[in-house]
């Protein structure tokens, strides 16, 4: 770290990183800061912020350190916040133009770093974090050439989700995952032409066929969507979703009602499709399916499935020379009996498939090999 003194970009995410690396960092010119799910404090942060003014994007979700509380009289906590030195370090030094942060963000903080935000395209807010209502009613004013907009177990509204879509004439993607509030389909009823990549994950559960094809009408140039968790779309979501979005390159369909009950037709029209992402949308998918899928649609790099869906039980799985361009497949399944794991019971008494274990295939030029990579929740 002490010989990096010209480098530009460093990324030392999911890494055992503490402090004392980054205070023997002794670069200057650094734009792009990757720590997340690290060790790393607030005030080693600080210290790069300070040292790199050039510093355009800092990534720091999963850090748990960040996260600090102030004591008042009697030794007690009051209420937790980020590092003051650090958001006032950025503030006052850097401009920023991508932020993703979780532990420790909060209002307060979107407040003092309002003159570093100026130019910023791309926020995201993950687990730990607080921005509220106040700091997402003032993200059209401060960040008005936002493009990026993720938030994660936030606590939102209509109200304010219709605001930044029809304020913000720049958005390009937008991922609500895990929030909480009254979310309705008047946060989507007008046109957001310039919306690339959306992602709508436990947030929507009464969406309907119905409220799906709004969504085509005024997201017409969707290229990427999630939908987890819409238990009320069946399977004429597929030729909704087919027509609407003939253009995918992304889809992502996760408990989603009864949208594979009958099979899966409608949707090899989307001969675009680079990923698809098929689990727990009923058990109508035929044995042959990662074949014909891969014959129809061209394009297809990767496929996910569970046997969960799977009609026959099983789905045949292409060898060297008829994968087509297939490079990556997953095959999920699910726990047949309840674990004794507290967190999985309550999965499983709210209908949410506990997964046992996934086999991963993948292929290079001469050969296939084989993962299976267990409990994945």
């Amino acid at each position: 770290m002490s010989q990096t003194q010209k480098l530009k970009n460093l990324c030392l995410r999911d890494t055992h990183l503490t402090d004392i690396a980054l205070y023997n960092f002794s670069g200057s010119s650094l734009e792009m800061l990757d720590v997340s799910n690290t060790k790393i404090s607030s005030t080693a942060v600080a210290h790069i912020a300070r040292r790199n003014p050039g510093l355009k994007c800092l990534e720091a979700r999963g850090c748990r350190n960040l996260h600090q509380q102030e004591k008042t009289e009697g030794a007690r906590f009051s209420s937790s916040c980020m590092c003051s030195e650090l958001i006032t370090e950025l503030g006052r030094t850097c401009i920023l133009e991508e932020i993703a942060i979780g532990w420790g963000f909060a209002y307060s903080s979107l407040e003092v770093l309002s003159s570093a935000v100026t130019s910023l395209r791309a926020i995201a807010v993950g687990l730990g974090g607080s921005l509220g209502e106040g700091a997402l009613k003032l993200l059209p004013t401060l960040c008005p050439l936002l493009e990026s907009l993720i938030l994660q177990f936030q606590v939102i509204s209509d109200c304010i989700i219709a605001n930044i879509m029809k304020s913000q004439k720049h958005l390009q993607v937008v991922a609500l995952c895990y929030c909480f509030g009254d979310i309705s389909m008047s946060s989507f009823r007008f046109s957001v032409p310039n919306l690339r990549k959306l992602r709508l994950e436990r947030v929507t559960p009464w969406m309907t066929n119905n409220d799906l094809f709004t969504l085509t009408q005024n997201c017409v140039n969707i290229i990427e969507i999630s939908l987890v968790g819409c238990m009320l779309l069946d399977a004429g979501a597929q030729q909704i979703i087919s027509f609407g979005w003939p253009g995918l390159i992304s889809l992502r369909l996760e408990d989603c009602g009864e949208v594979t009950a009958n099979g899966v037709c409608s949707l090899s029209n989307c001969i675009a499709l680079e990923e698809l992402l098929l689990r727990h949308n009923g058990p109508g998918i035929c044995k042959n399916f990662i074949l014909d899928a891969a014959s129809k649609m061209p394009m297809l790099r990767q496929i996910s499935l569970d046997l969960c869906d799977a009609s026959e039980g099983d789905f045949d799985i292409p060898d060297l020379y008829n994968r087509c361009f297939l490079s990556t497949v997953k095959i999920a399944r699910c726990k047949s009996q309840k674990c004794a794991l507290s967190l999985q019971q309550v999965q499983e008494a709210r209908g949410r498939p506990v997964h046992k274990e996934t086999l991963v295939l993948a292929w290079s030029s001469r050969h296939l090999a084989r993962t299976v990579v267990k409990e994945r929740l």
